[in-house]
């Protein structure tokens, strides 16, 4: 089986899922879609810290942790499909890349709560923590990325291929289509860092 890797880019409620695989020089990327993973039947689970906040603090902790169980079942489910679907077209996942904000550590729930710049930053956290306790139960190996590093850390994978590499993923949209944004691009080359890890280059 050829070798494949995941990449996500997470908003608030949902996120892209970039497959890429191939060789150095011949990569590819062999899937993309738009994934959701709260329950429109669940009121606040798009924003739930947001939601959390206008609550008293035990319904808060419950509403959160309602929102979390939904939330991972979902991202199960369609990281699931997706192994799935790559197995039968013979590829193995080798990893996955989830791409983070500052990653910076969050105090106690009643401070985030009374700080709306730390519940933006919670909810940002809500969602990729999600995906990543997904992969886990699946046994994917999961490396976070910060978004900012990311071209730093393609140069130090790739050295001079790196340009190429951001070149030849910012214009895949042309072969495979739309949509191929910037949430796209970003996954896939994350996706790439996790396939190639650097010692493959040294």
């Amino acid at each position: 089986m050829k070798r494949a890797a995941l990449g996500f880019r997470m908003h608030s409620g949902w996120g892209v899922l970039v497959s890429v695989a191939g060789d150095t020089g011949q990569e590819e990327v062999i899937d993309r879609r738009r994934i959701a993973i709260t329950d429109p039947a669940n009121s606040g689970a798009n924003q739930p810290y947001h939601h959390a906040a206008t609550l008293e603090f035990p319904a808060a902790e419950r509403h959160l942790a309602n929102c979390q169980a939904a939330s991972e079942r979902l991202a199960l489910a369609a990281i699931k499909q997706v192994v799935q679907e790559l197995e039968a077209r013979h590829y193995r996942i080798a990893g996955a890349a989830v791409l983070l904000a500052s990653g910076r550590p969050l105090p106690s729930l009643a401070k985030i709560l009374a700080s709306h710049p730390l519940i933006h930053t919670a909810e940002g956290e809500f969602f990729r923590n999600s995906i990543r306790n997904a992969c886990g139960q699946l046994k994917i190996p999961v490396e976070a990325i910060r978004e900012r590093e990311l071209e730093e850390q393609l140069k130090a994978a790739f050295g001079k291929s790196a340009n190429r590499l951001q070149r030849r993923i910012a214009t895949a949209g042309r072969s495979i289509g739309p949509p191929w944004t910037s949430d796209h691009k970003a996954a896939a080359l994350a996706a790439l860092l996790v396939l190639w890890p650097a010692s493959e280059h040294d």
